[in-house]
């Protein structure tokens, strides 16, 4: 028989490597949230899903029990046999801990396959992963990684990260660059998706010394940041890096990729059009529309990023300010390395 298991020891296992988590829950369920790292074997499709919750609504829940048996029963071999060819200790879960874990664990039990069950489901997780946020502290040391748009933050950010220092990347949990065009490209996530990777990244640092980030503001695309890593952010030390626009527009236009995002593009700079000087404004639009991407990028950074960025940084103390000038990300990354080094 199958056993069951706390949120704690199964993701004790995940982080040892010692256990692969397995989501019964249909396609679309694991597409919007799921425990990171899980793979997805559906007990029932979306569209099973959906007949079954409505037979149970509009007839009743015996009815809805037995349709369901009457779709399993027919994918049964198929859905064995898949979790057999998976090696070493499985735990599975479904949205409350119910049925099709419940169902998915005696079946593959019967058949010589030993698995856990999670308690509570993904339900369980998700509450246990906003628990943990609501009273995580950081009490490490912050360096904050600041800048004007185009600076290559999130790439010295990803090089330092590379070479082993303890980072947090914002925006790639978030998969949003963090600006109005910041999902241009991308797929953005939720926040059960953003929560649960964060409280991973944070509890992989929690023994660090310090940890480095972008200097964020509290919403990135659709999810918003905790109020305890706003706080670390403003109290923490700001590297501020300077560097030349010529640089800057070239990072942006290598990250953007414009020309491949030419609609979405448009569509962005219409939505802050009327923040800028109008004669300005026209000639950004004249030059996305034309393909001019490299002179709608600079009077984007002259006429709008530059001074919003000018304003956010007056909050800062001077004294917690480290100005970092560089050429390039290749100088800047030096230098930050340096930085770090003698706070090890």
């Amino acid at each position: 028989m199958f056993k069951d298991i706390s949120v704690t020891e199964l993701i004790a296992l995940k982080n040892k490597g010692d256990l692969t988590v397995i989501d019964v829950r249909s396609p679309s369920e694991f597409l919007d949230s799921t425990i990171p790292g899980s793979m997805n074997i559906p007990f029932f499709n979306d569209e099973e899903r959906a007949e079954i919750g409505t037979i149970y609504k509009q007839v009743n829940p015996q009815a809805a029990k037995e349709r369901g048996l009457e779709i399993i029963s027919a994918k049964l071999p198929a859905f064995v046999k898949e979790f057999s060819q998976i090696k070493g200790k499985k735990a599975v879960f479904c949205w409350r801990g119910g049925m099709r874990s419940r169902t998915s664990a005696t079946v593959l039990s019967l058949m010589g396959i030993e698995v856990f069950r999670l308690e509570g489901g993904y339900r369980n997780y998700r509450n246990s992963v906003v628990e943990k946020l609501y009273s995580f502290q950081i009490a490490s040391d912050a360096f904050v990684l600041n800048g004007n748009t185009g600076s290559g933050k999130t790439t010295i950010l990803h090089r330092l990260a590379n070479e082993g220092y303890p980072t947090i990347d914002l925006e790639g949990l978030a998969k949003h660059r963090g600006s109005i065009f910041g999902q241009i490209g991308l797929t953005p996530h939720n926040q059960k998706t953003f929560d649960a990777l964060l409280l991973e990244e944070l509890e992989r640092l929690k023994c660090s010394p310090y940890i480095l980030f972008e200097g964020e503001s509290k919403r990135i695309g659709k999810v918003m940041i905790p109020d305890f890593i706003i706080d670390k952010k403003e109290s923490g030390t700001q590297l501020l890096i300077e560097m030349p626009i010529e640089e800057r527009v070239k990072h942006i236009l290598e990250d953007y990729q414009p020309w491949e995002h030419q609609e979405e593009c448009i569509s962005a700079f219409l939505r802050i059009k009327r923040r800028i000087h109008t004669p300005i404004a026209k000639q950004i639009q004249a030059d996305l529309e034309l393909k001019n991407y490299d002179s709608a990028v600079r009077y984007l950074l002259e006429y709008y990023y530059d001074p919003l960025y000018e304003h956010s940084t007056k909050q800062y103390r001077s004294d917690h300010i480290v100005t970092i000038k560089a050429n390039n990300i290749d100088e800047a990354v030096d230098k930050i390395r340096q930085y770090l080094n003698t706070k090890k």
